[in-house]
Parts: structure tokens; C-alpha cells; sequence
């Protein structure tokens, strides 16, 4: 019957590959039909004039159509009793298995049975035998507790008698002791009233001696104070009265180490001045020698356990504090096995989330140092809604106001060297791909426009962005910059998502332009310092708003998005850098491009939940980290090139 139904089955299989290769022919000659029409259709206007005998071949060639389509449905009809023959083989096949299976499981069940039974015999063998061997050593052990209990019995009756014995000895000896003991307590209560006594008297004579003492050292002071004087006094009418010359020859030497002071004075100004010059050249040389575009990493630290799980984070090298490992998220394997993938980047610096913004700037102002020698310097904070930008960018002690209270303290210090500095700050935002200004109230129209529109301008001679219509502020203080961060906190677009209660719907750019001039050299330079806190970026699905709060997302990505097109056309080396699709890059077009240093922070968040968006944003930052974009330029020139 197997010999049988194998020949069915080869003769099936024969005829099932009969039928697909007749099929196939009548598709591949449907195709050239087909194929040979539109060929027909398109060389319609040069054949008008056989119309008609092509109409007639078209009906011949149907015809044939037809005819194949006749023998197309008899193969398929073939093909389907073939089909119900191998469904029939099959159903019997598998009732076969069914019963071979039946009669395996019955004797695996009767082996299991007679295993089971195997097993409760030598359980009963094992427990008969437990117990046996617990009942002899159960014997052996009453057997030596009755023989140690003697003997501490024995023993007890020792110590008790040798204890007797003592007691009556130490009563005697305690009763004397009693009575020695009252009579040194009246001797110590007797002593201690005396010495008190003595401590009063002690004290009273202390104050004294120091009042004295007081007293004695004022005299000196002022005694060896008025015994300095009149030796001053005696030294000067000696001079006074001593003859012409020698008051000539003193003066002429006092006249002489006074010009030799001043001239040293001077020579170590001016040395100081050159070594100041070289020290920028080469501090400048060296931050190109870093790369114009550098990448750090910080982890913000989680907030409580409220916050949901925490992700798997670790830092494998802790020399150079520059590599991060990120556990992915949980996926299942094709064999079910649950696993995670691990995602190794490095960047410049990883900040661990211990890490203060102290630290954090110490690495910071060697850029800010960059915009005092007269260079644009831009640093930006990139990452998801919630990863701590802000708080990096514009807490009370953030990289904004500590940025400003270093580049007072230094310009304090530079004037000793000439320089002197004019700052002036302005702070803008990108909502809605509109600028605005957060040092003003942006008043708009009915129709809801801003009545006051903001123009970006580029200086392509001297590579500087002004801000038309934008209010800019003099900076005489730091004072000055915290109650500007605050208008501006004020007015930035802020607003609820369900990634983050306070999620800054726009990109905040501070501006601080520095403009030094050295009136001993002649030199003078312009810098600015852009530090940017770019809007949270994230997925509508996980943000879930709706309406304006979705147009703004909408636009927060876009711009993000051109950010990186920019990044990448840069790194391409490209001809069109692509700085217009988007205001923030067209703002930071001088900051981006060539004439620049340039720092990104990529904040990551640490929880789980966030992990899709933290790889993102991490490998968005590879991609900045692997950009090079030229060296920078500063901005210098002597007074009479002006």
C-alpha cells in the first residue's frame, strides 16, 4: 500500500508540474500578447492605413485567447482533482500518525506506571532504612547525654561546694571593705567642696591675669609703636641736618632704583602682553588640533522611583570618561528567547549622571576663552523633550550664567593686560519656524501675525549674523545677564505633553557678542558666543498632542531635521549647504559652517521608556561627532584697518 501511494504521488507531482508548465507558457505568451499591443498602440499613427487588417488579426489572435483560456480552465479543473487526491492521501496519512501515536503513548504510559511503581518500592526501602540508622544513633546519642549529664552533675557539685567556700571567705572581707569604702567616700566629699573652692578663686585670678595681660600687650604695642616713630623722626632730622651732598646723592640713588623699577615695570608689561598673544595662538591651535565640531554626552540622573525603571547604562572606560553603553530594549529571538542588544558609542566626554555642571563647564570654557579671542562660538544642547537641556543650559548655575560670570572675571583681568571689552547679549527663540523675541512682548495682529517681524542678515565679509528689529542689551554686569535670562525664561513658549510636564516648545538661542580693542597694541577682535537650547525632540505617538500642540511638534522636528541635513551636507563636503529649509540653521549659519567652533551636548534620559528615543539621539550625534567643517577664523584687526 506505501509502494502504492508513492506512485500516486509521483504521478500527482508529474502531472502538477505538467500543469504549471503548460500555465507557465500561456502566461509567458499572454505577456508577449500583451507586450506586442502596446507595442501595436504606440506606432498607432504611422499604421492608420492598416487598421483593418490589424482588427482582423486582433479578432484571429482573440479568438486563440479564448481557445487557450478554454484549455487554462481544464488544466486548472485537472489541477484541482489532483489537489483533493493529495488531500485525501494526506487525511489518511495523518489518521495513520494518529493511531501510531495512540498506541506509543498507551505503552509510554504503561512504562511510566511500572517506573512509578519501581520508585514507590525503593522509596519504602529507602524510608524503612532512614529510619533504622536514625533509631541507632538516636540510641548512641541518650546513650552519651545520660553519661555527660553525670558528669555535670558531678562538676556542679564542685563548683557549688568551692563557691560556698568563697562566699563565706568574701563576706568577711566585703564588710571590711564597707567600712573602708564610707570612710574614703567622706574624704572624696570633703576634697571635692575644697576643690571647689580652689576653682573659684582659680578663675576669678584667670580673669584677672588676662585683663592684665591685655592690658600689658596694648602698652607694648603702643609703646614699641611710639619708640618706631621717634627713631623715624631722629633718622630724618640727622638727614635733614647732615650737609647738601649727602641729601642730593640720596635722592639721585632714590631717583635712579626708581627709573631702573619703572623701566622693569615695563619691560615685564610688554613681555607680558607677547606671552599673552602667544598664549592665544597656541590655546587656539591647540582647540583645532580637538576638532571644530566636538560631542558630549550627559545622562541626566533619574528623578525617583516614580519615574519608572531605570535603563541600563554603563561607561566601560573610566580613564578617558569618552564611551557609553546602552542595553537596548528587550526583543524576542525567532526561538522565543528574550534578549537585549548592546549599542557601544563614544564621543568626546560622557558626563555620568553624578556629574555636576561645575565640571560640566570646566570643559565648556576653553570655547568661552575662543569667543573673547575674537572667534564664533556656538554651543547647543540636542535631545528628547525632558533630557535636561534646559536645566544644563539656563538653571542658576547652567552653562549660560556660569559662560558670563567667567567672561566678566576674565575681562576684569584682561584690562590690566589693555583690553577692554563691549558685551552685548540678545535672546531669541524659533517657534513655529517664526523668530521672536524674548526680551520684548511679542504683540500680534488679529489674524494672529507678530507685529513686529525679526530679519536674519549675514555679513559674508565678516562672517557675522545680525538679528534686524532684535532688542539687544548692554551687559555692564552678570547681574545684568540673570535678569535677562529670566525675562526671556518668562517669555519662552513652554507648554504640557504627556513626555514632559513643562516640554520648551521652541529653540532658545542666546547671543553674547564681544568686541575687544588693546590700546597698547592696537588690536582688536569680534567674537560671539551662540549657546543654544534646542526645543525636546519626540514622537507624536509618544508625546500624544493634538491641534496647535501637534503643529508645534510637527515644526520642532522639521527644524530638527533640517539640523541634520545641514550636519550631514557638511560632512559630505556638499556645494549646497541647505542652511535656509529651516530658521534655526539659517540663524546658525555662521556658527554651523566653516567660520566656527562648534560644541553639541547630547543629553540622554535615563529611563527605559525613553530608550527608542535616546538611541536616536545618540546615533544623530555619531553622525555630528564624525563632521569636520573646516578650521575656524577669528575675527581680528588693527585699529587702522578699521
Amino acid at each position: 500500500m506505501v509502494h502504492t501511494t508513492q506512485q500516486e504521488k509521483t504521478y500527482m507531482a508529474n502531472a502538477l508540474e505538467l500543469v504549471n508548465k503548460k500555465a507557465s507558457e500561456l502566461e509567458s505568451y499572454k505577456a508577449k500578447l500583451e507586450s506586442d499591443k502596446s507595442k501595436l498602440e504606440s506606432t498607432a499613427e504611422f499604421l492608420t492605413k492598416r487598421v483593418s487588417e490589424l482588427e482582423s488579426d486582433k479578432s484571429r489572435l482573440e479568438d486563440k485567447t479564448e481557445a487557450l483560456k478554454s484549455d487554462l480552465d481544464a488544466s486548472k479543473e485537472e489541477s484541482r482533482k489532483f489537489q483533493h487526491d493529495i488531500e485525501k492521501l494526506e487525511w489518511e496519512h495523518s489518521r495513520q500518525i494518529d493511531d501510531l501515536t495512540r498506541k506509543h503513548k498507551a505503552e509510554v504510559d504503561d512504562l511510566a506506571r511500572q517506573h512509578h511503581t519501581a520508585i514507590d518500592d525503593l522509596s519504602r526501602e529507602l524510608e524503612r532504612l532512614k529510619t533504622q540508622e536514625a533509631n541507632e544513633h538516636r540510641q548512641q546519642i541518650d546513650a552519651l547525654n545520660r553519661r555527660h549529664q553525670q558528669e555535670l552533675r558531678d562538676e556542679q557539685q564542685k563548683r557549688e561546694q568551692e563557691l560556698q567556700n568563697l562566699r563565706s571567705k568574701m563576706g568577711n572581707e566585703q564588710q571590711e571593705a564597707e567600712i573602708v569604702l564610707q570612710k574614703k567616700d567622706r574624704e572624696v566629699r570633703d576634697m571635692r567642696s575644697e576643690a571647689e573652692g580652689v576653682r573659684s578663686d582659680l578663675q576669678r585670678e584667670k580673669a584677672l591675669t588676662g585683663s592684665l595681660q591685655t592690658s600689658i600687650s596694648e602698652l607694648s604695642a603702643s609703646n614699641t609703636t611710639l619708640e618706631a616713630k621717634i627713631n623715624s623722626l631722629r633718622s630724618q632730622v640727622e638727614f635733614l641736618e647732615s650737609d647738601t651732598k649727602a641729601q642730593s646723592d640720596a635722592f639721585a640713588a632714590m631717583e635712579d632704583r626708581l627709573q631702573d623699577a619703572l623701566k622693569y615695570a615695563e619691560e615685564a608689561r610688554q613681555k607680558l602682553m607677547k606671552e599673552e598673544t602667544e598664549r592665544r595662538v597656541l590655546f587656539n591651535k591647540y582647540q583645532e588640533l580637538k576638532g571644530n565640531i566636538r560631542v558630549m554626552c550627559r545622562v541626566r540622573p533619574p528623578l525617583g522611583h516614580s519615574e519608572g525603571q531605570v535603563a541600563q547604562l554603563s561607561y566601560p572606560d573610566d580613564k578617558t570618561s569618552a564611551e557609553i553603553l546602552v542595553a537596548g530594549p528587550e526583543e524576542k529571538s525567532s526561538l522565543g528567547v528574550v534578549q537585549r542588544k548592546s549599542y557601544p558609542f563614544e564621543f568626546d566626554r560622557v558626563f555620568t549622571p553624578e556629574i555636576q555642571n561645575n565640571e560640566i563647564f570646566d570643559e565648556i570654557s576653553q570655547l568661552v576663552q575662543s569667543a573673547l579671542d575674537g572667534y564664533n562660538v556656538c554651543i547647543f544642547c540636542y535631545g528628547q523633550t525632558g533630557s535636561g537641556k534646559t536645566y544644563t543650559m539656563s538653571s542658576p548655575d547652567g552653562m549660560i550664567p556660569r559662560a558670563t560670570h567667567m567672561i566678566y572675571d576674565t575681562v576684569t583681568k584682561l584690562k590690566e593686560k589693555s583690553w577692554d571689552y563691549t558685551l552685548e547679549g540678545s535672546f531669541v527663540e524659533v517657534y513655529n519656524e517664526e523668530l521672536n523675541d524674548l526680551l520684548t512682548p511679542n504683540e500680534r495682529t488679529a489674524e494672529g501675525r507678530l507685529m513686529r517681524k525679526l530679519e536674519i542678515r549675514h555679513d559674508e565679509i565678516r562672517k557675522q549674523t545680525t538679528i534686524m528689529g532684535c532688542k539687544s542689551v548692554r551687559l555692564n554686569s552678570a547681574d545684568t545677564v540673570e535678569l535677562m535670562l529670566e525675562e526671556a525664561q518668562k517669555n519662552r513658549s513652554v507648554a504640557a505633553t504627556k513626555a514632559n510636564e513643562r516640554s520648551s516648545r521652541s529653540h532658545s538661542i542666546f547671543i553674547l557678542k564681544l568686541i575687544g580693542e588693546n590700546s597698547a597694541t592696537g588690536e582688536r577682535c569680534e567674537g560671539t558666543l551662540n549657546l543654544v537650547d534646542l526645543a525636546g525632540s519626540e514622537r507624536l505617538k509618544h508625546s500624544q498632542v493634538e491641534g496647535d500642540r501637534m503643529k508645534e511638534t510637527q515644526n520642532i522636528n522639521k527644524s530638527l531635521s533640517c539640523l541634520g541635513d545641514v550636519i550631514e551636507a557638511l560632512g559630505r563636503g556638499s556645494g549646497h549647504i541647505p542652511y535656509r529649509n529651516s530658521k534655526l540653521t539659517h540663524l546658525l549659519q555662521y556658527s554651523l559652517g566653516g567660520n566656527s567652533k562648534t560644541l553639541m551636548f547630547v543629553m540622554v534620559s535615563p529611563l527605559e521608556t525613553h530608550l527608542k528615543e535616546t538611541l536616536t539621539s545618540l546615533r544623530f550625534a555619531t553622525k555630528v561627532h564624525n563632521t569636520h567643517i573646516g578650521t575656524a577664523k577669528a575675527t581680528k584687526k588693527m585699529k587702522g584697518d578699521l
